[in-house]
């Protein structure tokens, strides 16, 4: 029995999991949730995580030799700091050697979304639905856009360590200005912030993507019904340039408008207008492990 620690780092929270596998699946044997006051700066939350730790080592009466930890932001291969976090202490830090330095073992890094992608594809829905995968691409939509692809059941960071990140690819104008500088991103069109601003455009009304997609399935708002309509026409765009060059056996999707169904028949209808062959084979999949899927994934990088 083989057991494995993961650590998903959170602007607001830290979780960590002690994870033991076996040929039969695999058990929980201990998590725990502490906050992580980033407010506090960068070094408190490296003693956070060092807390997670000795509670994870003290509960499962194991000394941790390696832990995966996946992080809101990605370490940069070349500057091996941290870049594109929301917890803004933590951009430019040489994260990895700090924290290895205060924990005293090896670490390995990867995303939010790469650490979903990776768990979904070894532990979750994937190996239940599509079980001799080999390309499994990982989605993030939910206020942003994020991806992760994972190769043979192993992360591909890339040379820039920004594999998978297709939420800032160029989809169409008309999103507006992105955050990252860009304009007309995926993130912009179809992330649920995207949804909800284009109806707001449309309407001079506020309303969260939940009540559009009610207003949308009772029938009564043509607005609701554009911004669905949006939604399944530039997901089948965006989806099926990465469908082309991964060519992946499974798509995973995960956060809020992952829970759209539009978006697993319509959505690859739509997709079916833009790929390079004529039929999508791949699997479209509801992710199956919830909010356990970023703890889970960074377990299975030391894997």
């Amino acid at each position: 029995m083989k057991i494995l620690c993961g650590i998903d780092l959170g602007g607001t929270k830290i979780e960590g999991v002690l994870l033991t596998l076996s040929d039969k699946g695999f058990d929980v044997l201990e998590r725990h949730r502490i906050p992580t006051e980033a407010e506090k700066g960068y070094e408190h939350i490296l003693q956070q995580i060092k807390k997670i730790v000795g509670h994870l080592e003290e509960k499962g009466s194991i000394k941790i030799d390696t832990l995966g930890i996946g992080t809101p932001g990605t370490l940069d291969p070349h500057t091996q700091t941290l870049k594109n976090c929301n917890a803004v202490c933590l951009n430019r830090q040489p994260f990895k050697k700090d924290l290895e330095k205060v924990l005293g073992i090896p670490i390995e890094i990867a995303n939010d979304a790469n650490c979903f992608a990776l768990a979904e594809a070894t532990l979750g829905a994937v190996p239940e639905k599509v079980p001799h995968a080999q390309v499994v691409f990982g989605i993030i939509m939910g206020t942003g856009v994020g991806g992760g692809i994972v190769i043979n059941g192993k992360v591909l960071q890339g040379k820039h360590g920004i594999g998978g990140e297709w939420g800032h690819n160029f989809l169409h104008e008309s999103g507006g200005p992105c955050y990252c500088g860009q304009i007309g991103c995926v993130e912009t069109i179809i992330s649920g912030t995207g949804l909800e601003k284009f109806y707001f455009q449309q309407t001079g009304t506020k309303r969260n993507l939940k009540e559009i997609l009610e207003r949308f399935k009772v029938g009564n708002d043509p607005i609701a019904k554009k911004t669905m309509e949006r939604l399944i026409h530039y997901f089948g765009k965006g989806i099926a340039s990465i469908i082309n060059v991964l060519d992946p056996d499974a798509i995973v999707i995960g956060g809020g408008v992952g829970n759209i169904d539009l978006l697993y028949k319509e959505g690859v209808e739509s997709a079916k207008n833009y790929i390079f062959n004529t039929s999508i084979d791949t699997v479209f999949l509801k992710p199956k492990l919830g909010d356990s899927a970023g703890v889970f994934g960074a377990a299975m990088l030391v894997n």
